[in-house]
């Protein structure tokens, strides 16, 4: 499946933080890309130009292309609550994005070639699709067999965050994905009332 694969730092430049975790590049080098970079290129962005950059940059934080994207707007439109909120819940619950939440991979990227090579189970099974959506109460763990993969040890072992909706426990390599968050616990800094009114223009 297409992905993303190109500098990170320059995409992160592009909306002005850094939206694929540390970034040293991103640090030294926090103005847009361009040989214009340092020098204000533009005046006031039109309302359209402002919702289609948080959408952009939703996309690349959680690593999702637009079908996919789109797909998800529709299912959180279609349920009961507040659009935007159910949107970045469908979005936290995709299994690429819970594996890097427990701290098993340092990046999304990374979490999505842990699940796609087959080092997880969810609920006892072998699960190799990273948009696999979890319910609250499923069980992640880290294969068996991949258990002492080098990667995963050293991802574990740097591994600070701590998440209000995951359990994990770093002995036996298995977490629990609580509950859904709610909007004041997902810690990414997305408007998500811009891409609910790109959507519905």
């Amino acid at each position: 499946m297409a992905r993303y694969t190109g500098p990170k730092t320059k995409i992160a430049r592009k909306f002005g933080e850094a939206i694929f975790g540390e970034d040293k590049a991103f640090e030294k080098r926090n103005y847009p890309p361009g040989q214009h970079g340092m020098a204000k290129r533009r005046g006031k962005k039109s309302e359209y130009a402002v919702q289609l950059m948080e959408k952009q940059k939703a996309k690349y934080t959680y690593g999702i292309l637009e079908k996919q994207f789109r797909n998800l707007y529709k299912k959180a439109a279609a349920a009961s609550g507040v659009t935007g909120e159910i949107l970045l819940q469908l979005c936290e619950s995709r299994l690429d994005n819970v594996v890097y939440r427990m701290g098993v991979a340092p990046s999304r990227r990374a979490a999505r070639q842990i699940v796609s090579h087959r080092h997880i189970t969810v609920n006892g099974e072998l699960v190799n699709v990273p948009s696999y959506h979890l319910k609250a109460g499923d069980k992640v763990a880290v294969r068996a067999k991949s258990k002492s993969l080098e990667t995963i040890a050293n991802s574990l072992a740097s591994a600070s965050q701590v998440y209000e909706w995951i359990t994990w426990n770093n002995d036996t390599m298995e977490g629990t994905y609580v509950a859904v968050p709610q909007r004041l616990q997902i810690p990414e800094n997305i408007k998500e009332q811009l891409i609910v009114e790109l959507y519905n223009k």
